[in-house]
């Protein structure tokens, strides 16, 4: 329409649009019938007595640009219970495959543009926390073998994490990685506290293979049960689609891997220090565990 006045209500002014009537606007042929203005003759006239014809074609009502590129936009949602992950495989190939003209090019964003992004933030402050975590343990330890053995165990949870997450068909994501960061701290946490044990036994002068095995006995109780109760604090997590990734990833990896904690890193601990399977009887033995 045309802008023929302003209307003034109290402080604001709303413009006055002269347009046709929606009957006269729903087909593009009504065109032909607009009255305009002729100098020559001195009246309206129809539009169709000084062109020759129109030609209709669709084009984009919205030009979208993006890093000021023209950009064209295809958007999809997976199906109810479909993960984006999975649709995203599916499509992914045949999109690609789609030769594409000089000049144009294809990205991915939505879903797999904001988890990548976010990954990759991750993964560019992980290595600072790692080494001060390192340095932490060696200072704490004052040596170099008895941090390793702690930090071996951070792998151990894998395997549980993969296996709760094929179980609860859920994809290896941002939120899961958050929690795959979480688990970690955890487990580093129940070895050390096995570790300082053993320590602990070690100092009141017992052999080295009963101080290791009377440390996983008397440890055994409170890690699992500070493993429990973190489990059970992840379980309402599982009703939020958000934060269903993170609930599966500790409660399979946490699971899983305190039991082989409890029995890993023992086995680590004698393996590292050489520990006979019998119980050596010479107190100095028991001593020299301590120093590297």
């Amino acid at each position: 329409g045309l802008t023929v006045g302003l209307y003034r209500e109290d402080n604001k002014l709303i413009p006055i649009i002269s347009r046709p009537p929606p009957e006269e606007r729903r087909d593009v042929d009504n065109i032909n019938d607009v009255q305009i203005w002729s100098d020559v003759a001195q009246h309206a006239i129809p539009l169709r007595q000084v062109v020759s014809g129109f030609d209709a074609r669709w084009d984009d009502g919205i030009i979208k640009r993006r890093d000021r590129v023209r950009t064209i936009e295809v958007r999809a949602d997976a199906f109810m219970g479909e993960l984006a992950s999975d649709l995203l495989a599916r499509v992914k190939p045949e999109i690609d495959a789609i030769e594409l003209p000089p000049g144009y090019k294809l990205e991915w964003g939505g879903e797999y543009e904001d988890s990548a992004r976010a990954q990759s933030y991750i993964a560019a402050g992980i290595p600072v926390p790692v080494i001060m975590m390192v340095l932490i343990l060696v200072l704490l330890f004052n040596n170099l073998r008895q941090p390793l053995v702690i930090l071996l165990t951070v792998p151990l949870a894998i395997i549980g994490v993969s296996v709760g997450l094929l179980l609860a068909n859920e994809p290896f994501g941002f939120m899961a990685m958050l929690g795959f960061l979480s688990l970690s701290g955890m487990l580093i946490k129940n070895a050390i506290v096995l570790i300082d044990q053993i320590n602990q036994e070690l100092s009141e002068g017992q052999t080295p293979l009963n101080a290791v095995i009377e440390s996983g006995v008397s440890r055994m109780r409170p890690v699992a049960m500070a493993a429990a109760t973190t489990v059970l604090g992840m379980i309402p997590l599982f009703k939020d689609p958000f934060y269903i990734g993170m609930a599966v990833t500790i409660i399979g990896g946490l699971s899983f891997a305190t039991l082989l904690t409890l029995l890993i890193v023992p086995v680590l601990y004698a393996t590292v220090y050489r520990i006979p399977s019998r119980s050596d009887k010479n107190p100095s033995a028991a001593a020299g565990v301590h120093h590297d």
